[in-house]
């Protein structure tokens, strides 16, 4: 006598079965796949003010793209470098002071590669090496793209043009008015500008860079003092007479 299994219990095995094949030829799931998206929903600023704060979260982040809330923000320029170079160069902890703008040698000089005299015009003509006009700064910064405005020094510096005045720069070198020095003559003798005023390609704000040159008695001349000036003239075979820079 044949036995017969209820119609319901056979439908019930085979839904058990298609299940357990549906789970096996399913992809599996990378263990970490959670927790990457749960990282990278962690890593998105809360917020974001100006393209320099982006560039900052961008560095921060290599390979993300900056969330879709901050695309106003997401710009080439001002770089990431200009936006350091411009908050270091108004940096009251570093050496010197801080200036009316917070213009970076280290920026223009550095890496844009800008020759002393392109700005410091005149300086191989003239015992004075003076500093550029406003004018001449904006014949560059009148065309760059209008994200670096949001630089204070870039505001500064259009507000200086607007009004028609000079920029009140602080003078750092400074020597004795009876010391008649000339730049001119250094200029064309070979002199770098860095042997008085050091590697202000690197540095982002200006100060008077330490040196110290030893007489031959041991006594120290520090940068700027009459025996600091001397031991270089001898050095470079340059007159020592007094009516050289005393006249």
């Amino acid at each position: 006598m044949a036995s017969h299994r209820p119609r319901g219990a056979s439908l019930f095995a085979v839904a058990l079965l298609l299940g357990a094949a549906a789970l096996l030829s399913a992809p599996a799931r990378s263990p970490g796949a959670a927790s990457a998206a749960k990282a990278a929903k962690a890593a998105e600023p809360a917020s974001i003010g100006s393209i320099c704060e982006a560039q900052e979260w961008k560095a921060a982040h290599p390979g993300q793209a900056l969330p879709a809330q901050f695309a106003e923000f997401d710009r080439p320029f001002p770089t990431l470098s200009a936006c350091r170079s411009h908050d270091s160069a108004w940096d009251e902890d570093a050496p010197g002071p801080n200036q009316p703008i917070p213009f970076s040698h280290k920026h223009h000089a550095g890496e844009w590669g800008i020759e002393c005299l392109y700005c410091h015009t005149g300086t191989d003509r003239s015992r004075a090496a003076g500093v550029p006009s406003v004018e001449l700064c904006m014949g560059c910064h009148e065309n760059f793209p209008a994200g670096y405005d949001q630089l204070e020094g870039i505001r500064l510096l259009k507000q200086y043009w607007q009004d028609g005045r000079s920029i009140p720069w602080v003078q750092i070198h400074r020597l004795p008015e009876h010391v008649k020095f000339q730049h001119q003559a250094h200029v064309r003798a070979g002199i770098a500008c860095q042997d008085c005023h050091g590697a202000v390609e690197a540095m982002d704000k200006l100060y008077l860079v330490p040196d110290t040159k030893w007489w031959q008695y041991g006594l120290p001349a520090k940068k700027l003092e009459m025996g600091w000036c001397v031991m270089c003239h001898r050095d470079q075979g340059a007159s020592q007479d007094c009516l050289t820079c005393h006249y």
